[in-house]
């Protein structure tokens, strides 16, 4: 089975479903991920001069996370970070179809709809654009993710808010979604930031107390297709 992770930045497919995909490859499946996002220049960006040796860098840090974790393949596209919305949608959806096309998944993981940042939330809407269900889609089932640091800090209330309804155990695989994002040396925060390891923990056991398991990543159910 082909699995396709559709995340904004380098380093959210760790933090969100990175024990997931562990599984996934350890049961067999081939697992692919589009960074769409550069990931780095709003927070460095000097003069409108991107950093590149530093944009290589986290590329690098991404390579090295994707074969610790057992991902076959990383698309990148390099969209501005945190600039999403001043890129034509159709860009970004068109990016996602062209390696839609080319790998065919059945299932696709994205960020949930409501979250802080602006580039996940513009992910959830293209993601959904560029799989609509129509005759001869290959996608059968579509979840969302939240990301540590961004998702619980936006401030959605009711119905909007992250709501899991399935629960993925990866007891067996959380270390390696630990020793991968360690591969992100300038994403990975001391604690009690959400992002460093001892909080994943924490909230992979929080996750799995609600469900009766040791450790658990949460995801919404967006769509599945039962024929």
């Amino acid at each position: 089975m082909n699995v396709l992770v559709v995340a904004a930045h380098p380093g959210d497919e760790i933090l969100g479903p990175g024990g997931t995909i562990a599984r996934h490859v350890e049961e067999g499946d081939l697992v692919y991920t589009i960074l769409l996002g550069e990931g780095i220049t709003s927070r460095r960006e000097e003069d409108g001069v991107a950093p590149t040796a530093e944009l290589i860098s986290l590329k690098q840090n991404a390579m090295e996370a994707a074969g610790i974790i057992g991902i076959e393949k990383i698309f990148f596209f390099d969209f501005s970070d945190n600039k999403f919305d001043t890129v034509p949608r159709l860009r970004i959806i068109k990016a996602i179809e062209s390696v839609k096309e080319e790998i065919q998944p059945e299932v696709i993981y994205t960020h949930h709809r409501n979250d802080l940042s602006i580039d996940h939330r513009i992910t959830f809407d293209a993601v959904l654009t560029a799989f609509r269900p129509l005759a001869g889609e290959t996608a059968r089932r579509i979840l969302s993710f939240p990301v540590p640091s961004s998702t619980e800090w936006y401030a959605p209330a009711g119905e909007t808010a992250f709501t899991p309804n399935v629960f993925i155990d990866v007891s067996a695989t959380f270390g390696k979604k630990i020793d991968a994002m360690k591969a992100y040396k300038g994403e990975i925060r001391e604690y009690p930031h959400p992002r460093s390891p001892e909080a994943l923990e924490t909230i992979a056991k929080t996750w799995g107390l609600t469900v009766g398991m040791n450790y658990v990543e949460p995801f919404a159910l967006v769509r599945e297709l039962q024929p």
